[in-house]
């Protein structure tokens, strides 16, 4: 194990890349950005999150609190949705996919049956040129 000074100094240098990554998202910060708000804010259903692994965890959090702070979500696990629970949406809600790549194959699956739906797709992702980008209403990157 390293020293304490060692601990603290590589501690602080963490939270300082943490801080410089948290400030570099102001520039994303744009129309898409306030559309996606809008859309949102406007939802007359709820709000489905979508996403695999990591991007799934991230999904749930922004589903708990979405609800804790009065709109309604759920979290759509891409896998069981292709197995039946993709009934819980409608063409009144909103789907937010959050895929880092935009090209996970779960998550591409769903979007010809949310275009057939109707619904609007809200996609966080960091492949700007995917499929998942492609076919999104509004691209957060």
């Amino acid at each position: 194990m390293s020293d304490t000074h060692d601990i603290i100094a590589r501690g602080k240098h963490v939270i300082r890349l943490e801080a410089e990554s948290v400030a570099a998202l102001e520039s994303r910060i744009n129309e898409e950005f306030a559309r996606a708000v809008n859309m949102i804010y406007e939802c007359k259903g709820r709000v489905a999150v979508t996403g695999m692994g990591k991007s799934g965890i991230i999904a749930r959090k922004i589903v708990a609190t979405l609800n804790s702070t009065g709109t309604p979500a759920l979290f759509l696990h891409p896998t069981d949705a292709v197995h039946g629970d993709l009934g819980m949406v409608r063409k009144e809600d909103v789907v937010i996919c959050i895929s880092k790549s935009g090209d996970t194959a779960e998550l591409n699956n769903l979007l010809p049956i949310f275009k057939r739906i109707g619904v609007p797709v809200i996609a966080m992702v960091g492949g700007m040129h995917s499929a998942l980008a492609r076919a999104a209403n509004i691209v957060l990157d």
